[in-house]
């Protein structure tokens, strides 16, 4: 569905003296996050991320925001503010530079460091900007103010954008950890400085809209690494994010007082963890660190390993070494470490590894267990009130989350006194405008996922992931039928293929002459046409394989004019 809310017309030309916000990714989903700001003829963007695959789209890398709407405007485009390195808010980057390479990437330094390393391997050269907290750039009728906050990787910005037609807020994604690994706190007085002088409209992160209290601080993990250090018997192998640098860190501090070496598995884990050593945001202990190739040489009880795969996902390097198709061999009695939460809609796959693991003996420690292994990045429902109350915004556009959390971040506003009125509850391609201090929804835009499958970007449609998922859950029959060319009589076959059927293939022997008398029924009423005796094979078969073994497989029929 390439418009997702077909209610809502193509929006009007943004009125003078207004302020457009069109979010293209990241509301009513986590993932894929991109806004692009309007003001004066002139577009803002803030982030440009991916969204990763679910079991219902089977075959596909990545999930890319719809660049449509912006892609006859990137003249306009002034910059791409980043608000930090995950790859839900930098990952399609690369995609978006491929139509205009020289559109000026803001961001902090490491947030710069890790899209410079992806672009390398697509040879793009950006024109980047570092940008601190407390720093302000003018980027055409933006003039934009960074706020430093904290999250689940060091560097990350809030950005707080004034023009003639208003201020907004952005929070990016963002927490109120106040014993942060790094000492970078959320900066709540820059918040309040901006509250005093007029939030007119605030974007704020809400994800952990539903979750109650306070997110513990980091530091109350390290002890529960370190418990699991000292029981380890054998092998420590932990999965996280590769942009996790504050969590490898711990590990990496853990492996020291106990004594083990550390190697990182994976292209993404060692180029990101290189990076956030060369810049300070990585402390590797002395002596600690090893090539995974000399792992061989060390004894079990003295190794750990880094990887990504938390979430999962099936050709990372945890899934495989649970499915046996990695080169490291998990054994019995090694112990598993899942650094990271389940992202909503990932929950089946994370178990599915986690099941795989325990089938080959391990022990496997995670964030659903009894151990604290992991705190979420994300600003739960108590510290959302803070700094709403801080704040004070007239108008609230929650983003970064599914409906549910969504909802839950507009009550949370109401509660701090924003009238639901000035809350418009709004979904990727929902386009607002701020009208004299007013916030309201005025149409939509395409917002549809754009599939990067293979080396093809925006060529998958749903209609061929349909395909691909009958394939693999109903099965394939191909049918080959020889007729004459003038009667439309059947002279050879049906021969009959089938793949994906637990049943033994004579069972098809069932459904030849049922194939045969509708082809001869249908010869007898004129019908030569190939595609018309295709459409009559597909329907016999089809009939037959729905009663009889109850699937719906892709069928194929095939006939040849003899």
């Amino acid at each position: 569905m390439s418009h997702p809310h077909p209610d809502l017309a193509t929006p009007p030309p943004l009125e003078k003296g207004a302020l457009r916000v069109t979010p293209l990714g990241g509301l009513g989903e986590i993932g894929r996050n991109m806004t692009v700001i309007e003001h004066d003829g002139q577009l803002l963007i803030i982030d440009c991320g991916v969204l990763f695959p679910d079991d219902h789209q089977p075959g596909v890398d990545l999930i890319l925001p719809d660049f449509e709407s912006v892609l006859d405007r990137l003249d306009d485009v002034q910059a791409i503010i980043l608000t930090h390195g995950h790859e839900d808010h930098i990952g399609a980057v690369p995609y978006l530079l491929a139509h205009k390479p020289d559109i000026p990437l803001v961001g902090s330094q490491l947030t710069l460091a890790l899209v410079e390393a992806k672009l390398k391997e697509h040879k793009i050269t950006p024109f980047t900007l570092g940008v601190r907290e407390g720093g302000r750039e003018e980027f055409g009728t933006f003039d934009c103010e960074f706020i430093a906050v904290n999250h689940s990787i060091p560097d990350a910005l809030a950005v707080f954008v004034r023009t003639e037609a208003g201020t907004l807020l952005h929070t990016g994604d963002f927490k109120m950890d106040q014993l942060p690994l790094d000492g970078r706190i959320t900066d709540l007085r820059a918040f309040a400085k901006a509250g005093e002088e007029g939030v007119d409209l605030f974007l704020t992160d809400s994800t952990n809209a539903t979750v109650p209290g306070f997110v513990p601080p980091e530091r109350d993990i390290s002890s529960a690494i370190d418990k699991v250090f000292r029981h380890a018997e054998r092998r420590i192998i932990v999965a996280c994010f590769s942009s996790h640098m504050h969590r490898v860190q711990q590990v990496l501090d853990a492996a020291q007082k106990a004594g083990r070496k550390v190697a990182f598995v994976g292209r993404s884990m060692v180029r990101n963890m290189k990076i956030a050593a060369e810049l300070g945001h990585l402390h590797v202990p002395d002596g600690v660190l090893v090539d995974v190739k000399k792992l061989s040489d060390l004894p079990d009880d003295k190794v750990v390993l880094i990887c990504t795969g938390s979430q999962g996902e099936p050709m990372a390097a945890l899934a495989r070494m649970a499915n046996r198709d990695h080169r490291i061999d998990v054994g019995v009695d090694d112990t598993i470490m899942l650094l990271s939460s389940p992202i909503p809609g990932n929950e089946g796959s994370v178990w599915r590894v986690i099941n795989g693991l325990m089938r080959l003996g391990a022990h496997v420690v995670h964030s659903g267990g009894s151990e604290r292994v992991h705190v979420s990045g994300h600003a739960a429902a108590g510290e959302l009130l803070y700094v709403y109350n801080i704040v004070r915004p007239r108008n609230v556009l929650p983003v970064h989350g599914e409906w549910r959390h969504l909802v839950a971040n507009r009550d949370l506003a109401v509660a701090t006194g924003v009238h639901p009125d000035h809350i418009p509850l709004a979904e990727d391609g929902v386009v607002v405008d701020l009208i004299d201090g007013r916030a309201r929804i005025v149409g939509a835009v395409p917002a549809g996922y754009v599939y990067v499958d293979g080396s093809s970007v925006g060529e998958a449609d749903e209609e061929m992931l349909k395909d691909r998922r009958i394939l693999r859950d109903e099965g394939f029959v191909s049918v080959v039928v020889v007729v004459d060319s003038t009667t439309g009589k059947v002279v050879a076959g049906p021969e009959i293929t089938a793949r994906g059927f637990a049943e033994d293939a004579e069972i098809f022997n069932q459904v030849r002459p049922k194939i045969v008398a509708a082809l001869d029924e249908a010869a007898s009423k004129g019908a030569t046409d190939v595609y018309a005796l295709q459409q009559v094979i597909r329907r016999a078969i089809g009939g037959w394989v729905g009663g009889k073994i109850r699937r719906r497989p892709m069928i194929i029929p095939v006939v040849i004019e003899a």
